[in-house]
């Protein structure tokens, strides 16, 4: 065989040590857009309505946002040690968290679930210490998305399955306890424009739910996909599930008296 050229090995090399599918930073971005969008929407609530959990709910989907620019930063460029610790902090430790405690802010007034979000706030300050400080345990992949268990020890990996399992949980619990309330509350009714609302928000918690489950399912789609494409797939639908699931549950509907209700 001819020997290669050195233009013939920089080319080589570079494509072996960059990006892997250019779907991969497109699905990304878009995932980002959307979260961005979904933020924007929660933040504009807020200010409208000072409702605790539209502002939760706009730092959870900030933190998606930053958790998918880090995935197409990594895909485009190359992973290095600071986009895996970014996309590790936004992607598996801090945004699911956020969405836990708006679920929370949002069924329930009590004094306890003002703690909440300042509890959550100082773990990922803990977090953020972590990812920053602590050492990697063997190089970063430059042409895959590494497993966390690949380059980080035992206390991230700890934080990013407590918060990610916890704050799922509590999403599942939060999301099937209400759906069973509204439709409850929809059988009892029998006026039609309180029962459509009841109804719709009832299928936008059911969305809600869907979206999480969408964003839990990464491992499996890892073993059909690869590592990036199967999370920014996760992502993309996930977020856009979740999207779709609060524009249904909270945009303002006729009820039978004429108001509008959120």
């Amino acid at each position: 065989m001819p020997e290669r050229t050195p233009a013939c090995a920089f080319v080589h090399n570079l494509s072996a040590s960059t990006l892997v599918s250019p779907m991969t930073t497109a699905l990304a971005a878009a995932a980002a857009m959307v979260s961005l969008a979904f933020a924007f929407s929660t933040y504009e609530r807020w200010l409208v309505k000072r409702r605790r959990y539209e502002l939760t709910w706009t730092i959870a989907f900030g933190c998606f946002c930053l958790g998918a620019l880090a995935l197409a930063w990594g895909s485009a460029a190359g992973w290095s040690g600071a986009s895996f610790r970014t996309f590790y902090l936004f992607g598996a430790i801090v945004n699911v968290p956020f969405l836990a405690v708006g679920q929370v802010e949002l069924l329930s007034n009590r004094r306890w679930v003002y703690q909440l979000r300042p509890a959550v706030a100082l773990l990922c300050a803990v977090a953020v210490g972590v990812l920053v400080s602590v050492p990697l345990r063997a190089p970063v992949p430059s042409n895959r998305l590494p497993r966390g268990s690949e380059v980080f020890g035992a206390l991230p990996r700890i934080l990013a399955a407590v918060c990610s399992a916890g704050g799922a949980m509590v999403v599942f619990g939060g999301a099937a306890w209400s759906t069973a309330a509204l439709l409850r509350q929809r059988r009892a009714r029998t006026d039609p424009g309180t029962v459509r609302l009841l109804g719709r928000r009832a299928m936008g918690t059911g969305l809600i739910t869907l979206g999480t489950v969408v964003l839990s399912t990464s491992g499996t789609l890892n073993k059909r996909f690869g590592e990036m494409t199967a999370f920014a797939i996760t992502l993309t639908t996930g977020v856009c599930i979740l999207f779709v699931g609060f524009l249904v549950t909270t945009l303002p509907a006729k009820v039978a008296s004429g108001k509008l209700t959120p």
